[in-house]
């Protein structure tokens, strides 16, 4: 299991040769190769994978056989996009769900403002064990994910209202939009080629999201013992600076996570590895939503 994403470790596709089977699966647009790097396939005897159980790839010795490439199998039980988008949308919609009511039945007017605030808090602080949970997990639990996004979806909920009314009106919708549209550039610049998830794509973006997260719980650190804003990394100019460099992180980890659908339905992937999909995706947006939103309020605030 590795890490790729900017908040919690998640298991990506490939077991045995790196992160989503890295020099081994298809580019975007490219062709696969056979079955080396198959974390479905045939493993070697002595290799400590080869008690997975996906492992028994059926299509792999015929992909051998006649030196054709690896293609998702057509019998049941294997990951499709459909499954993908299904399950996103599945967990989104929960996320959607929990986020409206909470903007709707926590108020956030003087007298209420620091119990809703509080319940966002809790919300948000459940929803990052349950999260963990699921990252370390070998199997995709559904309920757990689904219990995840409600629960984040209370804080995103809570948060929004109180930036939207106080900070900066239509804030919310902005960053709701400026997300999606992220969404829509990575993964046309993907689709497209312009973007080649690889190696040292990879380290290179995790090398760039440990400094970040590093920089970020320091300034953290001194606003809570220091007070204030820190040491400004959230605020002014810099501010914006780590903002935008905040929501180029979240856009190449969508490329990651993109690469990760593309190795799995390429590779033969167990459709339970959709609920996978579907939970890095669902970090990742609300990872770059809540950049959207930091970057607008600090924007406002300047005015």
């Amino acid at each position: 299991m590795r890490s790729r994403n900017p908040v919690f470790s998640r298991r990506g596709f490939s077991r045995d040769n790196g992160y989503a089977g890295f020099n081994t699966a298809p580019q975007a647009g490219g062709p696969a190769v056979a079955t080396q790097g198959n974390p479905y396939a045939q493993q070697p005897t002595g290799n400590p994978y080869a008690q997975n159980p996906y492992a028994q790839n059926p299509y792999a010795q015929q992909d051998q056989q006649y030196g054709a490439p690896p293609q998702a199998p057509a019998t049941t039980g294997r990951m499709t996009i459909d499954d993908v988008v299904l399950r996103t949308a599945s967990t989104l919609g929960v996320l959607v769900l929990t986020a409206a009511l909470s903007w709707a039945l926590l108020p956030i007017d003087d007298a209420n403002i620091s119990r809703s605030y509080g319940i966002g808090i809790g919300a948000a602080l459940i929803g990052m064990v349950l999260a963990f949970v699921q990252s370390f997990k070998r199997k995709a639990s559904p309920a757990l994910i689904l219990t995840y996004a409600a629960f984040e979806g209370v804080f995103l909920g809570v948060v929004s209202n109180i930036v939207d009314n106080r900070i900066a009106d239509g804030a919310a919708m902005q960053a709701v939009i400026g997300t999606m549209a992220v969404f829509a550039g990575v993964l046309i610049a993907y689709k497209a080629g312009w973007i080649r998830v690889n190696r040292r794509f990879y380290g290179f973006v995790m090398a760039a999201a440990l400094g970040f997260i590093l920089l970020m719980t320091v300034n953290l650190l001194f606003a809570v013992f220091g007070g204030g804003d820190g040491l400004g990394f959230r605020s002014g100019a810099l501010g914006v600076v780590f903002g935008v460099i905040g929501i180029i992180l979240g856009a190449c980890f969508l490329a990651l996570d993109f690469k990760q659908v593309e190795d799995g339905i390429a590779y033969g992937a167990p459709r339970e590895e959709a609920w996978f999909a579907a939970f890095g995706l669902t970090l990742t947006l609300v990872w770059i939503y809540l950049e959207f939103l930091r970057l607008i309020s600090i924007l406002n605030s300047n005015d």
